[in-house]
């Protein structure tokens, strides 16, 4: 994978936080840069699914492991 722009730690965080917090971390980035999100909530998972379908933003990955879900949004 590419290099990462810029790293969010939304773990302890539940829904609909993570998704509001990528927006405003998304709004700070430019087109092409890549956002890791690092998260602890189950329905992360779909949220940052609907989340890219919705705003465009692609979903480059997502994986599980020992409870985190970790992400990473390519912004449009």
């Amino acid at each position: 994978m590419d290099k990462i722009d810029k790293e969010l730690d939304a773990r302890g965080l539940v829904c609909p936080l993570p998704i509001l917090r990528t927006k405003q971390s998304l709004a700070g980035m430019i087109s092409g840069q890549t956002l890791k999100i690092v998260a602890t909530d189950p329905g992360s998972m779909i949220d940052f699914q609907v989340f890219s379908e919705q705003t465009g933003n692609e979903l480059l990955s997502m994986s599980q492991a020992t409870g985190e879900f970790v992400f990473v949004l390519k912004k449009r």
